[in-house]
């Protein structure tokens, strides 16, 4: 459904999710609290929210099974951690921090991330509780066009008839993603997706590669990008925007609309970010038909978006 077409319960219930989401984060930082944990804490709660695709609710492959990828950056200290191709682990983005903090290395895959994870005490679960009914019939949908489909472009074919979601569905993409600022200066970045409905398993998309799809330097910015995975990693994007901004003095806003608007799209490149500076400066931009959103300030109500 596009934005003329947006169903007001349907929208109204992405706001509300957004809200719900940015409130606990909010507080955390009111709190003093860190922008790790902030990160941290608001994709946990995107993973567990079956509207968005991560952790519940997330796409098929083309073998109707799941597998999640997630990642986490300290800018105060450049430490990373991250999972990929993960079919057991309740909330990926737990499992990435502790890579980070837990671990002598960066990223983990397949099953030996599944036994990291399983070694940290982490919550398991079988697969199927990252089904959903919607999602599925996504997939079937998706399999005779014998293609993979980013999220918008698999629910279009799954929800002709409403409800429907609020954005054109062959334009959404599927990945979650949280930036923070906190009191003490630091930055931080988290991105976590179920990938693209009907992708061959195995495939591996920018979210969990670090300075492609996620990225956080205290000395420049905190990236979390969402779109055609392989393009974010053609350009190492999350890094890419960080480089403009330390070795050409460009601001935030410049330099995340140069990747969005311009080096993307040259390629072939859909999609868009969330990006926070040490300023506190904040830019979202995207250059598809929307993208949910929202941002919250200590000492301010939250704002949610999904159109321009």
């Amino acid at each position: 459904m596009s934005r003329n077409g947006a169903a007001a319960g349907q929208e109204a219930a992405y706001h509300q999710a957004l809200r719900g989401i940015l409130l606990p984060a909010q507080q955390l930082l009111a709190g003093g609290g860190s922008a790790l944990d902030a990160v941290t804490l608001a994709v946990e709660l995107l993973e567990d929210c079956p509207l968005f695709n991560a952790g519940h609710g997330a796409v098929f492959t083309h073998d109707e099974t799941h597998e999640l990828d997630a990642a986490v950056m300290d800018g105060a200290t450049l430490r990373a951690g991250a999972v990929a191709c993960v079919s057991h682990i309740k909330r990926p983005v737990r499992a990435a921090r502790a890579v980070m903090e837990d671990s002598d290395h960066v990223l983990f895959a397949g099953a030996g991330a599944e036994e990291f994870a399983r070694r940290q005490g982490l919550d398991m679960v079988e697969p199927s509780y990252f089904s959903t009914e919607p999602r599925r019939e996504q997939l079937r949908r998706a399999l005779g066009t014998d293609r993979a489909m980013l999220d918008h472009d698999g629910a279009a074919l799954a929800f002709r008839a409403p409800p429907a979601a609020p954005l054109e569905e062959r334009g959404k993409l599927g990945t979650v993603g949280a930036v923070a600022l906190d009191v003490h200066g630091n930055l931080a970045a988290a991105t976590s997706t179920g990938g693209m409905t009907n992708k061959q398993p195995g495939r591996v998309g920018d979210s969990p590669l670090i300075g492609a799809g996620t990225y956080a330097d205290n000395a420049t910015a905190a990236i979390s990008c969402t779109g055609t995975g392989e393009m974010f990693i053609r350009l190492a994007t999350a890094y890419d925007i960080c480089a403009r901004m330390r070795y050409a003095g460009l601001s935030l806003e410049q330099a995340t609309d140069l990747a969005v608007q311009e080096a993307l799209p040259a390629i072939g490149g859909r999609g868009g970010l969330v990006a926070v500076d040490r300023q506190g400066n904040v830019s979202m931009p995207f250059n598809t038909e929307g993208m949910y959103r929202g941002c919250a300030r200590v000492g301010e109500e939250p704002v949610t978006a999904i159109f321009r």
